[in-house]
């Protein structure tokens, strides 16, 4: 089954997407890979953060893979199948 969640919607002014009927999460117990984060230890360094910086990196790691694997570059996400039919298209 696909899920196309955590999106956050705007209108021309403001977030729209302000409550949980109109933000959604992942379902709970849903199966999902296994994504390996490697944390470097640099005592000498100030702490900036850890689980932060590999939340972030997700969508933009499938976005690549999307485009390495089609050619189409998609910019929002979630990818969902309408948005990546499009790239598709316009992918000339």
């Amino acid at each position: 089954m696909f899920y196309a969640t955590e999106e956050i919607t705007w209108d021309n002014r403001k977030v729209t997407s302000v409550d949980w009927q109109s933000y959604t999460t992942l379902p709970l117990g849903i199966q999902v890979p296994v994504i390996e984060s490697l944390l470097i230890d640099r005592p000498e360094t100030e702490a900036t953060g850890a689980g932060e910086t590999s939340i972030t990196i997700v969508a933009a790691a499938i976005g690549n893979a999307i485009f390495d694997a089609t050619g189409a570059r998609i910019r929002q996400s979630p990818f969902t199948p309408e948005r990546v039919k499009a790239a598709l298209a316009a992918r000339g």
